[in-house]
């Protein structure tokens, strides 16, 4: 999908948790509900939101900072699934499906949030089109980008999915003032992002370093050859 799509996507569903955009779409009596029902939540750098395996009580929708969803591989090493940041929604699949969290929701910076219990978010799809029209734009988004992850895995090497993560990631998070994409990750967790051992991930990105594609402060990335980056990495933009 074109980034435009993407932030289109991201933008109709902003809009329709506004609340002064939802007071004037639904009943004052509904409007009323949703006030009394919702809480602002705040989680300190590393702490889990929610856990797997764990029964949902409600949705997050993230106000300020970044989290990211993993899951725990059979040899107890997590698998990082996608990043959360700043006006999107967490924990919506499960609720909807009846089922328990499959991940772990975990915040990377501080993270102030919107909780909305689930009975309240559940009348809120009955009750206002905008929001249920917004979830199933959000659910065939993420559809595609399922598909697109099993791609991503089976058919590019370890270098060209490197190379796509990083364009992808500026994409999704960001960049702060300097350049740096708006996300600090481990050496390891870079290694999970693109299926592959932390030695190699190391290596790959000392590689770059030394082509001149990225800059490396520590944790920090920044791009600094981006045209080269989509093309190693057959990136659509």
């Amino acid at each position: 999908m074109s980034l435009e799509k993407q932030i289109a996507i991201e933008e109709s569903l902003k809009q329709a948790f506004d609340e002064q955009e939802l007071k004037n779409r639904i009943s004052e009596e509904d409007f009323k509900m949703y006030l009394s029902s919702k809480e602002e939540v705040s989680f300190q750098k590393g702490e889990v939101i929610f856990e797997d395996g764990e029964f949902p009580k409600g949705v997050f929708i993230i106000e300020k900072g970044t989290a990211k969803l993993s899951k725990c591989g059979v040899y107890g090493k997590d698998h990082i699934l996608r990043f959360i940041k700043e006006g999107d929604m967490i924990g919506y699949r499960s609720l909807l499906c009846g089922e328990k969290f499959q991940a772990k929701a975990e915040a990377m910076t501080e993270i102030d949030a919107r909780f909305i219990p689930t009975t309240t978010f559940q009348h809120l799809l009955e009750v206002d089109p905008k929001i249920s029209y917004s979830m199933m734009q959000k659910f065939a988004y993420e559809l595609g980008e399922s598909a697109n992850t099993v791609a991503f895995l089976a058919q590019k090497t370890v270098r060209e999915r490197l190379a796509e993560i990083l364009i992808l990631l500026e994409q999704k998070l960001g960049s702060d003032p300097e350049g740096f994409i708006q996300i600090s990750l481990t050496r390891e967790e870079i290694a999970n992002l693109i299926g592959t051992a932390t030695e190699s991930a190391i290596r790959l990105i000392s590689e770059f370093k030394t082509d001149k594609l990225i800059e490396v402060d520590g944790r920090n990335i920044k791009i600094l050859n981006r045209e080269k980056l989509i093309k190693l990495g057959h990136v659509s933009i």
